[in-house]
């Protein structure tokens, strides 16, 4: 009888390593595979917490990249900046490889999957499993024993790993080097405090964007009267740096991560 593989989204955060680490004590490493998407668009940490904690896990650590491509290569080539509502990103350098190297290397029938969703993200686990139909999938942070993210840094620190840089800093997630399209502005703003050259970056891809597409299109954006506008990343920062909390503002929007749900 063929035995089951048991495959774990591996995104480089600390709850993906955390549901690795309990799906190798319930399951053995010996059929373990921790299977990563790399963006390109990393922070320069990432790859190296990859590859420490994937270590400290065991079983084998499986990297696609999707050709090299980053996120504003991807942009670039779609006309589309990528955003909460369409995070292109998320699904074609992520999602997109990822079932791809599955289908290609695992037999839907004799594999589980499993992602490092939390007991308060069980609604994220019910938006994913229509995407990853017919494969099985969970996630083991959502059953007991029960823990939070200060939890799961504690329990890295305590293996001998360091905790990424961004959540030492105030980030939710140690994703895209802190620039994701699906952040809000409290993120945002952080990154121009902690990381102004890659602030700056992202809002010359933005701008050049901008000027080569004539689409008035942002990462970010604010509400007025109802709707969305746009807000590009060169005006947010001039904002910020004329009124530390300009009232049109909401810097406690730290957005949402979707990865894997789109």
């Amino acid at each position: 009888m063929t035995p089951l593989k048991h495959v774990v989204q591996y995104s480089g955060g600390a709850g993906s390593w955390a549901a690795a680490k309990r799906v190798a004590q319930l399951r053995g490493t010996e059929n373990l595979i921790l299977l990563c998407a790399n963006t390109n668009s990393e922070g320069d940490d990432w790859l190296e917490f990859v590859e420490t904690s994937a270590a400290n896990v065991g079983g084998e650590l499986v990297m696609v990249d999707n050709g090299g491509r980053t996120t504003w290569d991807l942009f670039n080539e779609q006309n589309m900046i990528g955003s909460d509502r369409v995070p292109i990103c998320s699904r074609m350098l992520k999602s997109e490889p990822l079932k791809k190297w599955m289908e290609a290397n695992c037999d839907y029938t004799k594999t589980i999957m499993y992602f490092g969703f939390d007991w308060t993200e069980e609604h994220r686990l019910e938006r994913t499993r229509p995407h990853w139909e017919p494969w099985t999938i969970e996630a083991p942070l959502i059953c007991t024993p029960y823990v939070h993210k200060a939890d799961l840094f504690a329990m890295l620190e305590a293996e001998g790993l360091k905790v990424p840089k961004l959540y030492t800093q105030g980030f939710p997630h140690n994703n895209c080097g802190g620039a994701c399209v699906k952040a809000g502005q409290g993120a945002w703003k952080r990154l121009l405090e902690f990381y102004p050259e890659r602030f700056a970056e992202e809002e010359a891809q933005e701008k050049a964007f901008r000027e080569r597409t004539g689409k008035d299109v942002a990462i970010l954006f604010v509400v007025r009267d109802g709707e969305r506008v746009p807000l590009p990343l060169q005006g947010f920062r001039k904002e910020l740096e004329a009124v530390a909390e300009p009232s049109f503002l909401d810097l406690d929007d730290w957005g949402s991560c979707g990865c894997f749900t789109d």
